[in-house]
């Protein structure tokens, strides 16, 4: 045999083939993968509505009336949540509070009107109004130092904390000005309870 030809075999015999990717493990992680997602996400969902049926004792939102008069403040931008008052992560989901939409907020002399495409609108009464403060957080959203126009209101026995973000941040200095100015409910120690 020639040493060219004695060079090739030895090659020959060195080369193997590629393994086989063995398709029916594959798919099974991935399927088992699919499943544990699924799960998951049925166990968050199972949760949501737990949370929601705890809540079942909060009384339906109040609707904007005929006659609020005219528009003090106007804000379009982003609802990020309500929770319970002073407690930033107790989500409150009961009658759509806990959907995350966009927002327009209109300030009247009757309160403030939310309305929010995609999920309920609801109206808070100036009755109903305890506060407005501008805060970094609520409930799964944290942003930069006074990022977040936080409005305190009652409904029912509870007090709670809702937080908006305007399009235009510079926006909510105005907005806390005008509620707490409108509050009967302020003392100089803090919110009435």
């Amino acid at each position: 045999m020639t040493p060219a030809l004695s060079n090739l075999a030895e090659v020959a015999a060195e080369q193997k083939s590629a393994e086989v990717t063995d398709w029916a493990a594959r798919l099974g992680w991935v399927a088992g993968l699919v499943l544990f997602i699924a799960f998951v996400y049925w166990l968050m969902r199972q949760g949501w509505k737990w949370r929601g049926s705890l809540q079942s004792d909060l009384p339906a939102l109040p609707t904007a009336p005929e006659a609020q008069g005219e528009a003090k403040l106007e804000l379009t931008g982003r609802y990020h949540g309500s929770t319970t008052a002073g407690q930033w992560l107790d989500r409150i989901v009961a009658h759509g509070l806990g959907v995350r939409s966009r927002l327009e907020l209109t300030l009247t002399d009757a309160g403030v009107a939310v309305v929010r495409p995609g999920a309920s609108d609801f109206f808070i009464p100036r009755e109903a109004l305890r506060e407005a403060r501008l805060d970094k957080g609520i409930a799964g959203k944290v942003l930069a130092e006074g990022g977040l126009l936080v409005i305190t209101w009652a409904h029912g026995d509870k007090l709670i904390d809702s937080g908006f973000r305007s399009d235009r941040a510079a926006e909510h200095s105005a907005w806390v000005e005008a509620i707490n100015s409108m509050n009967q409910f302020l003392t100089t120690e803090g919110p009435a309870r």
